[in-house]
């Protein structure tokens, strides 16, 4: 369940942190606005993963694109230009 909460909801710390171990994350909004989240350190450490294996994969894409567009380098190629 989604937990959105005003940013003077922090005056009580410990009940906002409650809500973080129940509903996973909790919103906070200032001037009826999202401003922040706060979510637990392993579901934080869990999207710094997410982001950085999309990163890769989004890489691999575009060299891929760069291959069919501009062609392949062979692996004797490799092997060539790194002295192997």
């Amino acid at each position: 369940m989604l937990q959105i909460s005003p940013i003077s909801d922090l005056r009580n710390y410990t009940e906002v942190l409650n809500e973080v171990d129940t509903f996973g994350r909790v919103y906070l909004t200032r001037n009826g606005r999202g401003a922040y989240a706060i979510m637990t350190i392993e579901e934080a450490e869990e999207l710094d993963r997410l982001k950085a294996a999309y990163a890769v994969v989004s890489e691999l894409k575009k060299s891929e694109e760069r291959g069919h567009r501009e062609g392949w380098i062979s692996d004797k190629e490799i092997r060539e230009d790194m002295g192997i």
